[in-house]
């Protein structure tokens, strides 16, 4: 005889789209693990074609703790990846986390509960960014203020209530079916995209600060462009694939570039008053860091406005030059591959 669910903690599955992550991996999963939760669990790792010791260190966990399993990802893209491990889950309840994500101890048990006080399809919380050395700290500093990332509640905080989007998210398995997953063309913006098709379709997706999830910078700038000139890209197929989707926060990164490169040009063949406005920004990023670096120490305070800048220009670059091309594809897809339910 088949024993009832436990309706106060139902089982989870935990997915993780794992690319290169040698440095964070266990950490990850042994947080996992560790959950507060009475309820079953387990821990799904989509493996992409990493360069380092991921698959080692995944093999291992396996070995160490037969909640913990593995699928392929040969395609290295995280919405693939995502796919892949919700298809091969279980579970009425799908935990999204990445190789470089660290849970609080009750995470898991908090978001089941507000998928519960709520009737929301998706819950998730705060991206605590945290650094382990000068330049990433500088990072977590600068994404975790409102002169890095505007108002947006999973950098900064904030009350709980309805959202556009959350970080990472905590899904009932039937509304990631009912959408078919995440579009395994959007290589970023997935989490965005698929939180509007939910939105659309009349789901609820909720913010609440209770949930935390440590999160580590990106090493070095040249990550740190890459990341957020990626950013950029893709927020822009999103706003040509999901009309009235766009707004002004997403507009002030792409209008700074394009005001700053005016102000250099007329500076260097017309006149000196125009460095006055790419002069102002740095001012502005300047002062800004001051707020964002209290606490830290004075080398990582004085990376903040490189940061920043690179932040910034890096989005709105981004999102300037994103080709139609992309959008076209995506258009083209349509609609994702559904995935098979396999719910217990």
């Amino acid at each position: 005889m088949n024993a009832k669910p436990d309706v106060r903690h139902p089982a989870v599955s935990v997915i993780m789209p794992v690319l290169d992550e040698e440095r964070h991996l266990r950490g990850a999963v042994q947080a996992i693990l560790a959950q507060e939760y009475a309820g079953e669990m387990e821990v799904v790792i989509a493996l992409g074609p990493s360069k380092d010791r991921t698959d080692e260190i995944a093999a291992q966990l396996v070995a160490e703790d037969a909640r913990v399993h593995t699928v392929p990802n040969p395609t290295g893209r995280t919405p693939a990846a995502l796919n892949a491990a919700i298809k091969a889950s279980r579970h009425p309840i799908v935990v999204r986390v990445d190789g470089h994500g660290m849970l609080s101890p009750n995470y898991i048990a908090t978001a089941v509960r507000l998928l519960e006080e709520t009737g929301a399809q998706n819950v998730g919380g705060i991206m605590h960014a945290e650094g382990e050395n000068a330049w990433e700290q500088a990072v977590a500093a600068a994404m975790t203020s409102k002169i890095g990332v505007g108002n947006a509640a999973f950098h900064t905080g904030g009350v709980a209530g309805p959202a556009e989007t959350v970080y990472l998210g905590v899904f009932r398995r039937e509304a990631l079916e009912q959408q078919g997953g995440y579009n395994e063309e959007f290589i970023r913006a997935q989490d965005w995209e698929l939180n509007f098709r939910i939105r659309e379709a009349g789901g609820l997706i909720w913010f609440s600060p209770e949930l935390r999830v440590s999160y580590r910078p990106r090493p070095s700038v040249k990550a740190l462009a890459k990341q957020y000139k990626d950013y950029g890209r893709w927020r822009h197929v999103v706003a040509r694939y999901h009309e009235g989707s766009i707004n002004l926060r997403y507009l002030a990164p792409p209008a700074a570039v394009c005001a700053i490169a005016a102000g250099i040009v007329v500076g260097a063949l017309l006149t000196p008053f125009g460095f006055v406005v790419p002069g102002g920004y740095l001012a502005a990023i300047a002062a800004g860091s001051l707020p964002a670096g209290k606490g830290l120490p004075l080398k990582a305070r004085l990376q903040i406005p490189l940061a920043l800048a690179t932040m910034h220009m890096s989005w709105g670059y981004g999102f300037l030059t994103s080709p139609k091309s992309l959008a076209k594809r995506v258009i083209a897809s349509r609609r994702p591959a559904v995935l098979s339910s396999s719910s217990s």
